[in-house]
């Protein structure tokens, strides 16, 4: 069994390097598709000799679904270039290396946020599967918000071990993300012809920090959990006004 590193990049020289020094554990090769990178990522992707392949960005599920493809290998692991595997991950993927059953493999996600590991709001276990033999799964979802599902009903085998997200270095890092995904999932609303009332908007603000800090215990995550959850619905906000300007704008 040999196994396809892929990772979707653009500006990503603060985070690819930690991501590719853990694939090289695992992976027989590793391919980056990178959206024309203005910083330090194309040198960094040299230097540890990489494939590295250039598309003009066309969305995330569209440029993961491309990378999917450019594999060479039979089973592809897909990461973000803000992730890295766990010691303990690693190996179990070794483990599979040498003995494989089913059609892919999830693992369970560990978020950092500004210096925190974060075990509530939501985001933990925060279950990704991203192990998958290349021609049985395929990348869907709604923009920004991709998944790879299996394309029949295979098997699903979870593994031991984290995969670690460096999310968000500063609160500007997450309000400025916020802004980027708000406006492509208003985007995506948009295009699908949906809209949304003031009431209704003001709903799903309240009941997103509800959900967060309260029914997914961010409040047992202390100042960081609280502030995610306040962030999580103001992203909410964000996402819900941009879709009602975008209505305004086409009338």
């Amino acid at each position: 069994m040999k196994i396809t590193g892929v990772i979707i990049t653009f500006n990503e020289e603060r985070n690819i390097e930690r991501c590719l020094v853990s694939l090289k554990k695992v992976c027989d090769e590793i391919l980056v598709l990178d959206s024309y990178s203005t910083d330090r990522t194309e040198a960094i992707c040299h230097k540890h000799h990489v494939k590295f392949v250039q598309h003009v960005f066309d969305g995330h599920i569209q440029q993961k679904n491309r990378a999917l493809q450019l594999a060479e290998t039979e089973w592809v692991l897909s990461l973000d270039a803000d992730e890295a595997l766990t010691d303990e991950l690693s190996q179990s993927i070794l483990k599979v290396k040498k003995n494989h059953a089913g059609e892919a493999y999830a693992f369970n996600r560990l978020t950092n946020y500004c210096g925190h590991w974060v075990k509530y709001c939501g985001w933990y276990p925060d279950t990704k599967t991203r192990l998958v033999r290349k021609d049985a799964a395929h990348w869907t979802g709604v923009n920004p918000h991709d998944r790879l599902e299996l394309i029949s009903n295979g098997k699903v085998i979870h593994l031991a071990g984290d995969l670690l997200h460096y999310s968000y270095y500063s609160k500007e890092d997450h309000f400025k993300q916020i802004q980027y995904f708000g406006r492509i999932a208003s985007q995506e609303l948009f295009e699908q012809g949906k809209n949304i009332s003031w009431g209704l908007l003001y709903v799903k603000v309240l009941n997103q920090f509800i959900k967060s800090f309260f029914i997914k215990r961010g409040i047992l995550d202390g100042k960081t959990g609280f502030l995610i959850s306040i962030r999580s619905a103001y992203a909410t906000y964000v996402k819900y006004h941009n879709l009602r300007m975008l209505n305004q704008q086409s009338r």
